[in-house]
């Protein structure tokens, strides 16, 4: 037990320094991050020295559960085809244009169109999706106009991170969480759609209040010319989104898995795409650009943090800390432990252990467990930049626009607008 302890803590504090010191390096222009390869590294010596017994993790990863590490990868992935390509087609950028123009000049309507912006995108695709694509809009549009970008990059950060709790397939650890309990995609917006809309308003009018005085400096409005080039791509992109959401909320009527549907969907997206090239001689470049930017290095790390989870659970240490938070409510056990431990251990790794927590302690509330634990590493994500990778993507792409934001400038606006929105959301799940 001592050992997996160690090499567990060892990992998860090896990918926390390493994401603030070493975040990446270049192999021939090619980047690629370290956080995974220190996962890599802590899950093959558990591997090596049977303290996660390469026998139960190959039950695991074949098993037919719907928690099964694979079938969401298949999920999440097959979701972040089609918001890429939609992004790939100009569709992100186009809302924000038309945004920007309704705003007028004036920064307080500026404000909460984007935000809301950021909140519709971030319900219907997912957080970190509209973060890669409106952070660099923002930075160049608040230059153009010379306004202080804060309160926009703030406002879009903490609202993709609170509005992804709304559907199940907002953010991974969610689609992790409620998998683990079989909770489908009705059952899981019936829970989480009035916290979700109670937080997101209170964390609108909270980042408003704090900038309010920022927001009140006139800005020069610059028109954007960008123009969609080929709206037949946009429309099969938007189709392939619509109907793979009307899917996922009949899936549990109509038998079918969620990550199936999924794959279903985006594969028929790329497929489409494919023949219209081949028919009508158009450039590749939606096609080979969405599949480029795919998250491909978060394979290794789920993969890895499950190891991890099976040696923890093999050696008794996940029953422990549920019998330890099962002492307490655990909408505020859970939802605390699983916000502290997403910016410890990063909130993929603590949506793959608590799931595991929660079902090898036999909660007695699992299902209210399971949603605090959902809620803590969504809106936990924007207390410290390495709460989830989202934050460290959104900390490289305004620190290459050179805009000057820190490490303690992200704790101390995560501080005062992170912890009192969390309050808000336990509250709500404790009430409803």
């Amino acid at each position: 037990m001592i050992a997996t302890i160690i090499i567990a803590s060892l990992t998860f504090l090896g990918i926390s320094v390493t994401m603030i010191v070493f975040p990446n390096f270049k192999i021939k222009n090619v980047q690629i991050d370290t956080y995974w390869i220190i996962a890599l590294l802590g899950a093959v010596i558990l591997l090596a020295f049977s303290l996660a017994p390469i026998k139960d993790v190959f039950h695991e990863l074949t098993a037919s559960t719907s928690v099964n590490p694979i079938k969401i990868l298949v999920l999440f992935f097959s979701m972040t085809v089609i918001s890429i390509y939609l992004d790939e087609v100009g569709f992100f950028r186009y809302l924000a244009k038309v945004a920007t123009s309704k705003a007028k000049g004036n920064q307080y309507v500026l404000f909460f169109i984007l935000y809301g912006l950021t909140a519709v995108l971030t319900v219907f695709t997912s957080n970190d999706i509209v973060i890669l694509t409106l952070t660099p809009f923002i930075c160049f549009f608040c230059k153009n106009t010379k306004i202080n970008p804060l309160p926009y990059l703030i406002g879009e950060f903490a609202a993709a991170n609170t509005w992804s709790m709304m559907l199940i397939i907002g953010n991974p650890t969610n689609i992790y969480l409620a998998s683990s309990l079989d909770i489908n995609f009705i059952e899981y917006l019936k829970v989480m759609w009035l916290p979700t809309l109670v937080t997101g308003l209170f964390e609108m009018g909270l980042i408003f209040l704090i900038f309010f005085r920022k927001l009140n400096q006139k800005m020069e409005y610059v028109e954007d010319d960008f123009v969609i080039n080929s709206k037949l791509d946009l429309i099969i992109g938007l189709v392939a989104l619509f109907l793979c959401l009307v899917f996922l909320i009949i899936s549990d009527y109509i038998h079918l898995e969620m990550w199936l549907i999924a794959a279903s969907f985006a594969v028929l997206l790329i497929v489409t795409v494919i023949i219209i090239r081949l028919i009508t001689k158009k450039n590749w470049n939606y096609v080979t650009s969405s599949l480029k930017r795919l998250p491909y290095q978060l394979i290794p790390f789920v993969l890895s943090m499950f190891v991890i989870v099976v040696a923890l659970n093999k050696q008794g240490i996940s029953l422990k800390i549920g019998e330890f938070l099962n002492k307490m409510n655990p909408i505020f056990s859970y939802g605390i432990a699983s916000f502290i431990s997403s910016n410890v251990i990063n909130n993929i790794p603590t949506s793959v252990l608590f799931s595991n927590i929660i079902l090898s302690s036999e909660t007695i509330l699992p299902m209210k467990a399971t949603f605090a634990a959902i809620a803590g590493t969504n809106i936990g994500a924007f207390f410290t930049p390495f709460g989830a990778l989202a934050g460290i993507m959104f900390t490289s792409l305004i620190k290459n626009q050179n805009i000057k934001f820190t490490f303690l400038d992200f704790v101390k606006y995560g501080s005062i607008i992170a912890i009192p929105t969390f309050g808000v959301c336990l509250l709500m799940l404790y009430i409803i």
